[in-house]
């Protein structure tokens, strides 16, 4: 029986290029924001471009808040979308003092990166260093490149399944029982990328 594997219509940008990193693998995808839909997938992608309060203004408006936080089978969330899992974001966008509230899936906290002076967005290539046989990095070696662009993060914590150096460490991938995120764009790593969604899409 296929896969319903489908990619939460968030509204942002990276949606097609997630779609159709799906789609080289071989496997149909749905973009949705229907409840039914989304509640019935088997695999489901949380893509994410742009500021924290924005996306979570646009989550809001098309009642995905409490839908994402009601879903049982894996969701990954890309870049942004892992971001938001987190319980806070200091990208506020005008206001940079306060703190815009996210979706409570991990514990962890999304901070600007103190990059001990190297310039930000840390945007990219570098390393990734995975927790030891976890399957979403399975076949993918150690030290691999995933590519990168992003000035905020989420640091190193008890949901971190793989970790990434630019002038500190931070969570390069996370999890916490169905949720996964990752902070890199596996649709724009190449090889790499494209195995670890599939990993994540024979879970």
């Amino acid at each position: 029986m296929t896969q319903q594997i489908v990619i939460i219509d968030t509204g942002c940008a990276n949606i097609s290029s997630v779609k159709f990193a799906v789609e080289r693998l071989g496997y149909p995808v749905t973009i949705s924001k229907d409840p039914e839909v989304v509640l019935a997938a088997d695999k489901l992608f949380l893509p994410g471009v742009g500021t924290a309060s924005e996306a979570m203004h646009n989550l809001a408006q098309r009642h995905l808040i409490e839908l994402v936080k009601q879903v049982e089978k894996p969701l990954l969330g890309i870049c942004l979308g892992m971001q938001l899992m987190g319980k806070l974001s200091e990208e506020k966008g005008q206001k940079a003092q306060e703190t815009v509230e996210c979706l409570g899936l991990v514990g962890g906290e999304v901070r600007r990166m103190q990059t001990q002076g190297l310039p930000l967005p840390h945007m990219g290539w570098n390393t990734v260093s995975a927790t030891s046989g976890h399957p979403l990095f399975a076949g993918i070696e150690e030290g691999e490149y995933f590519y990168f662009v992003h000035s905020f993060a989420m640091p190193v914590g008890d949901y971190t399944i793989a970790e990434c150096q630019y002038g500190q460490p931070f969570s390069a991938a996370i999890q916490h029982g169905n949720y996964y995120g990752v902070q890199f764009h596996p649709e724009r790593s190449s090889k790499a990328g494209s195995k670890l969604i599939d990993n994540f899409l024979k879970l």
